[in-house]
């Protein structure tokens, strides 16, 4: 089950990154932010009518209060990396993620990567290097120099770096709470936070008018059932290996991009896209 919840996982996050990407055409990056954790409150309020309410634990608040500043700070990246780059360009360096947890998910949860583990990391760090592979024509080296030059995908190498830390704490957190409670708690949280910095970006005015309901509920709606999945699979597995399964969305986001957006270069980045995933299938397959 958990690779169906984890599938699921990436179907919606890329679902929601596509729609919030359309949003942010027109719109303050700290307002979308905003408003896709706003709209996805009411599916996650109404799942607490479906659960026990756990004990808390001092571990569980240690967790979830050295989290929730990272999650804030990784959704203004996040944000501003589909802002301004090409989502089938940016997104994909989330596969870093399981790269990071080796480090993270070993000192926090003392979980350990095999060697076909290993394997599969290496096969993600040649993924991202094939994303750029259509400048290699200038030099070999020309791929790297574009990962930082491009502003979204340097952002989005750091985030892929907290979401390692946040992950390996949220799990921490399900195994002293639940899935859903934690899920539905944690974002309610990450919302009260965030809401004070969206409003001062956007000088006090939150303007939201009758036709930008639907594709914000859209936004809310489809991230809402991320949170909820995630956190399912999550604990029915070690934190690495979801995470792993759950960046499926990268290949989503890859076709979301060439489909939606008229994205160029899409047959190497998609190459690069599925030379990931083979190292995903790698990581699943050590479990």
């Amino acid at each position: 089950m958990w690779i169906i919840y984890a599938l699921l996982t990436a179907f919606f996050l890329a679902t929601s990154d596509a729609l919030t990407k359309r949003v942010l055409a027109a719109r303050d990056e700290y307002f979308v932010a905003w408003i896709r954790l706003v709209f996805a409150l009411p599916v996650l309020l109404v799942s607490f009518l479906f659960i026990d309410i756990p004990r808390l634990d001092r571990i569980f608040w240690s967790a979830t209060l050295i989290a929730l500043p990272l999650e804030v700070i990784a959704i203004i990246l996040y944000t501003k990396a589909l802002k301004v780059s090409p989502i089938s360009l940016t997104m994909p360096f989330l596969a870093l993620t399981p790269l990071f947890l080796i480090i993270t998910a070993f000192l926090l949860l003392d979980e350990k990567v095999s060697f076909r583990g290993g394997a599969g990391i290496i096969l993600i760090a040649a993924g991202s290097y094939t994303l750029n592979i259509h400048r290699v024509r200038v030099t070999i080296l020309e791929p790297i120099k574009a990962i930082y030059k491009e502003r979204g995908s340097i952002m989005i190498v750091i985030v892929a770096f907290i979401f390692s830390i946040t992950s390996s704490l949220g799990k921490m957190a399900i195994e002293h709470s639940s899935p859903i409670f934690f899920g539905s708690f944690y974002f309610i949280l990450v919302t009260l936070m965030f809401t004070p910095i969206a409003a001062k970006k956007n000088k006090g005015k939150v303007i939201i008018t009758r036709k930008d309901f639907l594709p914000f509920a859209a936004i809310g709606i489809t991230f809402s059932l991320m949170i909820i999945f995630h956190m399912l699979a999550m604990s029915l597995t070690e934190v690495a290996y979801m995470i792993s399964v759950k960046r499926m969305s990268l290949l989503i986001s890859v076709f979301y991009g060439y489909f939606l957006f008229s994205e160029k270069n899409i047959a190497q980045r998609a190459v690069g896209s599925v030379i990931m995933l083979a190292g995903f299938a790698l990581i699943v397959l050590s479990r």
